[in-house]
């Protein structure tokens, strides 16, 4: 079973993915802040972290930096950006920043779920 961290501000967006990947079988822990995700991160082991960008307080990239700057095996954690951002160059600045794929809202749920599972595997994902 694929354990998924899920980094989103809006609970609307929360409960709607998190339902539908519980529907798929993933093991789903919600944070609702990069702090909190962090925090999770910390004590707990994922497989994937499934991470909204636009947030208040701590947002997304910094996150991504946070998971990246760590001196253990969690700063390879794969990270699978889910973002409404539509701006020129982002894709390819969030993969700078150490991101695997980089998926739009709304997202269909194969790719999303596709997503997912090729980076709970271990497979190098760009894009």
């Amino acid at each position: 079973m694929i354990r998924l961290l899920f980094v989103e501000d809006d609970a609307m967006n929360r409960r709607v993915v998190g339902d539908m990947m519980r529907i798929a079988g993933i093991d789903l822990t919600e944070a609702g802040s990069g702090e909190e995700g962090l925090a999770l991160i910390e004590a707990h082991d994922y497989d994937a972290l499934l991470l909204d960008l636009r947030m208040p307080g701590m947002d997304g990239t910094e996150v991504i930096s946070a998971v990246r700057a760590r001196t253990d095996t969690k700063a390879h954690l794969p990270i699978i950006i889910l973002t409404a951002d539509a701006t020129p160059g982002l894709r390819e600045d969030c993969i700078a920043r150490g991101a695997q794929v980089v998926l739009f809202k709304p997202v269909a749920m194969e790719d999303l779920y596709m997503s997912i599972a090729r980076a709970a595997s271990g497979e190098t994902l760009f894009g």
